[in-house]
């Protein structure tokens, strides 16, 4: 009895050449629709689908391979004697191989141009369920759904003698896997698109689901490593989400590593988030330099050359191999500063040539380009045996409300906005301080906020004697914090408040003359 190879692809990249071999090897080919079309106008004998089933395609396309006739095909066990008796007494037949790959519900979601009714359309169900039949039997039956596979088995027949046995366990179950690899993050994009465009929110689902794909080697080359050399690590990128990272393109240096890309992802978006404000008309490029997940600087300024040298006048010690993130073009003035400091990494939304040109002369830089896009909804953060998810903190803080007798100077205003802003970015406990829409002194990570202010007010001591404003990412439990900026001259406070021992801190500031803000929202960043 005839091999027989069922081909239905949306994706037609080699199929034609999968069609021909297996034709060569005397395989019958059935097919459907737009891919019987495509293979009988190159030539190829096809038989359609509709003449096994013996019931049309209908249903404008929506029942196609839904059969038994398909689907008995691909699950009949070959060395069962009840199944092939069965087979037998329904006039069916076994199907030895399946080639599919899916409606593109990926990319149709990720570019959010569809309105609902035309995005259900693109979801998939005779692929899916054809490949997980198919992958169920893969003792018994070679499953392709990714168009790379298609030479590696070819290839592997030819060296058994054309024989769809030739293939061995290792290579059927792997290709099975990839399958259910598919369509469980098939299913996943699904799911997360329904239920954001319902009025419940995806977090709310008894399960999470994330569809992820494998960075292309063409756009990211593997990671060198992980947090440490020894640490094996992959980079993932939505497949149903624009993300910056899924479109950004690497234009030189060499291959990252997970810390690399730990580090460009907050640089990025703590940039990104001073993007587009009204609030900073008159100083709308932000810089931000990061190292080990904690911002050493950043900066606002009126062009990319200002905003890149004040965010690295804040701790130019820190900066030596870290990165930096500019959330406007990077001209060739800013490049030739920039490569007088060993970077990491330097990531724009877009680079003139010139500046390009400057920084490829270090061959340890990597130079990203990034797309200015939405950020993403969510943040994940793996615990043993889950995951934690919450919402990204995009809260604004306009709820200020002044408690002390001072009120703050206009001239602090617009700082205190930024520090606070910045501050979000920082790691928990978390303080910046701040002048002229640069943050000259930054503490974070300390396990009590008094060593995180004393930490910024030092390194903002050192780089100038007249900071005026300090932001805390969360209230203060007692006044010694206050304190501290009194001494080294800052005249505003921005916090959130919150504390059952707020009133020591305010009378504190009252005493010492200085002026506090509550905006009403903490920004814990751990």
């Amino acid at each position: 009895m005839k091999k027989r190879a069922l081909l239905s692809v949306y994706d037609k990249d080699g199929i034609l050449d999968l069609a021909r071999f297996l034709c060569g090897a005397d395989w019958e080919i059935l097919s459907t629709g737009g891919t019987a079309a495509y293979l009988k106008q190159n030539g190829v004998a096809v038989t359609d689908v509709a003449s096994v089933t013996g019931f049309p395609e209908c249903l404008d396309g929506r029942v196609k391979t839904l059969h038994p006739a398909i689907h008995a095909g691909l699950l009949a066990r070959r060395e069962d004697a009840a199944h092939r008796e069965t087979i037998e007494r329904l006039n069916l037949a076994f199907i030895d191989l399946v080639a599919v790959n899916l409606y593109p519900f990926f990319d149709k979601v990720r570019e959010g141009a569809l309105p609902l009714e035309e995005m259900i359309e693109f979801i998939d169900i005779g692929g899916p369920a054809m490949l997980r039949s198919a992958a169920k039997n893969f003792a018994e039956v070679i499953v392709l759904t990714d168009t790379a596979d298609y030479a590696f088995v070819m290839e592997e027949m030819r060296k058994g003698n054309m024989s769809a046995d030739a293939l061995s366990p290792a290579t059927r179950r792997r290709l099975a896997g990839k399958v259910f690899n598919l369509t469980s993050a098939y299913d996943a994009a699904v799911s997360r698109y329904l239920l954001e465009t319902d009025e419940s929110r995806e977090s709310d689902a008894p399960f999470w689901n994330m569809a992820q794909k494998k960075a292309p080697s063409a756009q990211f080359p593997p990671l060198r490593y992980g947090e440490n050399a020894h640490q094996k690590a992959a980079l993932y990128l939505c497949a149903d989400r624009p993300g910056a990272l899924a479109a950004m393109e690497q234009l030189s240096g060499k291959a990252m590593g997970y810390n690399n890309i730990r580090d460009l992802d907050l640089a990025w978006k703590a940039a990104s988030s001073f993007s587009g404000d009204p609030v900073w008309k008159d100083a709308p490029v932000a810089a931000v330099a990061v190292k080990h997940i904690s911002p050493c600087g950043i900066a606002l300024g009126k062009t990319p050359l200002e905003a890149y040298m004040k965010a690295r006048a804040c701790d130019p010690v820190s900066l030596f191999g870290g990165i930096v993130a500019v959330n406007a073009e990077i001209d060739a003035d800013c490049a030739r500063k920039m490569a007088e400091t060993f970077l990491e990494i330097v990531v724009a939304p877009d680079w003139t040539a010139e500046a390009v040109d400057i920084l490829r002369k270090r061959k340890d830089l990597r130079v990203i380009k990034a797309p200015r896009v939405p950020q993403d909804l969510y943040e994940i953060v793996s615990v043993d045996g889950g995951i934690l998810v919450e919402e990204c903190d995009t809260a604004r803080d306009d709820g200020w409300n002044v408690v002390t007798k001072r009120e703050p100077d206009p001239c602090d205003i617009a700082d205190l906005r930024f520090a606070m802003r910045a501050v979000r970015w920082v790691r928990s406990n978390a303080i910046v301080v701040a002048k002229d829409l640069a943050a000259v002194g930054i503490g974070g990570g300390e396990t009590n906020r008094l060593s995180a202010a004393t930490l910024a007010l030092e390194r903002a001591a050192a780089s100038t004697n007249n900071a005026r404003v300090l932001a805390s990412d969360a209230f203060f439990p007692f006044p010694d914090t206050v304190e501290a900026a009194a001494k080294r001259g800052v005249a505003s406070i921005i916090q959130p408040g919150g504390s059952i021992k707020d009133h020591a801190s305010i009378d504190a500031c009252d005493r010492l003359g200085l002026a506090m803000v509550f905006t009403g929202t903490r920004h814990f960043r751990h």
